[in-house]
């Protein structure tokens, strides 16, 4: 019989609920982790790492179309082969979830292969009961603690239900039966950019709608400009400040009508994609009766992931924003390390997680915008440092970008980091460290960056907000 008392129970397998079990296993503690379909849950199966495995498909093909400007000849046609895009991006995910069941077994982790719910207590221990596939009873784990990481799902549009053909949210968009020739995507955050990117280079006439007077509203308002800027270049349309009113469904296309600035629009497309927000996995998960408070379909959390409920934590996406992977990871590792005693446990400060859009051109950023800053009281001095001024961005035909930092002018204090441009996701963790060593401009510019790199550009914007910067 399967071993049924653990040290700390956790339900659910994605970023958040793997990585915080490891951790528990690696400080010698007997672990269960409960996971109902995919272990790395949505960003390794239907998100993150998938979606990076289309967006390296478009981009490569955005490069082979440009070869001429590099000195090479592609002779013949160069085709979009949707199938074969799509099964490599399922082949990654596949791997990395395999990656994650061995990372699992390695740490002695028990994982069992079944919906979890909080079914009161035992003593002094919570009980999970478990249920199988087709909804039967599969036992019960006790443990004196329980961390929920049961994740998120995209939000729907009421009028505008997702039906997995027309409309479809970032699941069916992953996993398109059929290249659209036109497709409006609802809603500008990461999730509907990356996509508006991916089927724009590969040849879609795309559109995107957004409610609020700017797309990539989470980012600096310059850095949110110069992406509109760039993605109209490309021919992406773009409405903001609109919103959708209705929808009509034909056989095979979807008439939206659209509202801006008080006038109304006829939008005819092969799909539509919902990409609105999301909402957290509150239901059928036992929150009923228990002093777990959930607010806008979240579960409150107090600094180091625990609830109401004594013994009970949350993480990741289902404990509210930022929702992103790396944050629920981190939350993981916070939450066990502080339920089992670890010294030095410090809680998450969230301006301290950089945020990331795989698009073309990428955006990345950390800490305050410009604006934030501001508002927030602080004297700032603002750095900028453009990609056509440097020598590594020119040569790698990229030159179009922008880097720019945001200090408290009294202080020194870096506030914040947006950049936008060819692999500003990487470079943002320099950033994102020096926030955390918590240092000043005076640190940034002492630090030697290696030259040719993109690299160079994060040090002279930092000396610019000094009005030190040497090559501009």
């Amino acid at each position: 019989m399967a071993e049924t008392k653990f040290d700390l129970i956790v339900v659910g397998g994605g970023p958040g609920g793997y990585v915080a079990a490891i951790r528990a296993a690696q400080l010698g503690k007997k672990v269960a982790l409960v996971e109902r379909e995919h272990l790395g849950g949505i960003c390794l199966n239907w998100g993150c790492i998938p979606t990076k495995a289309l967006l390296r498909s478009s981009e490569i093909f955005s490069l082979i179309n440009h070869a001429k400007d590099f000195g090479l000849e592609v002779k013949g046609d160069v085709n979009v082969i949707l199938p074969k895009i799509v099964e490599r991006s399922r082949k990654v995910a596949a791997q990395l979830s395999g990656g994650v069941k061995h990372l699992l077994k390695k740490n002695k982790v028990t994982v069992f292969d079944a919906y979890g719910t909080l079914a009161g207590k035992a003593g002094a221990d919570r009980k999970i009961a478990l249920t199988d596939k087709a909804g039967a009873a599969a036992g019960e784990l006790t443990a004196p603690h329980v961390i929920l990481a049961t994740g998120a799902r995209a939000r729907s549009v009421p009028g505008m239900e997702p039906d997995g053909k027309l409309i479809w949210t970032y699941r069916e968009a992953m996993v398109p039966d059929v290249m659209p020739k036109s497709l409006l995507v609802v809603g500008s955050g990461a999730i509907g950019i990356e996509f508006a990117s991916f089927y724009k280079t590969l040849g879609a006439d795309v559109t995107v709608v957004e409610m609020v007077d700017r797309i990539l509203p989470a980012e600096d308002e310059e850095i949110s400009a110069f992406a509109r800027k760039s993605f109209e270049k490309q021919g992406m349309k773009i409405l903001t400040g609109a919103a959708t009113k209705s929808i009509t469904k034909g056989a095979n296309n979807v008439t939206v009508t659209v509202e801006q600035g008080g006038k109304t629009q006829a939008i005819t497309v092969d799909r539509v994609i919902l990409a609105v927000g999301i909402v957290g996995n509150v239901e059928n998960i036992g929150l009923e009766g228990t002093a777990v408070k959930v607010e806008k379909s979240h579960v409150v959390i107090d600094d180091y992931c625990g609830t109401g409920e004594p013994g009970v934590y949350a993480i990741g996406d289902l404990a509210g924003p930022p929702w992103l992977a790396h944050k629920a990871s981190h939350e993981g590792v916070i939450c066990v390390e502080k339920i089992f005693g670890v010294g030095d446990v410090h809680p998450l400060d969230t301006s301290n997680v950089p945020g990331c859009t795989y698009c073309q051109p990428q955006v990345a950023s950390v800490g305050l915008t410009e604006a934030k800053a501001k508002a927030a009281g602080y004297s700032v001095k603002v750095g900028r440092f453009p990609f056509m001024g440097n020598g590594k961005a020119i040569a790698l035909g990229e030159p179009e970008g922008l880097v720019k930092t945001v200090f408290d002018a009294k202080t020194g204090e870096l506030l914040g980091a947006h950049m936008i441009g060819a692999e500003v996701t990487e470079l943002i963790q320099g950033y994102a460290i020096a926030r955390t060593l918590e240092s000043t401009e005076a640190e940034l510019m002492h630090t030697v960056f290696p030259h040719p790199t993109l690299s160079e550009m994060m040090h002279e914007a930092v000396l610019d907000a000094y009005g030190r910067a040497i090559h501009f």
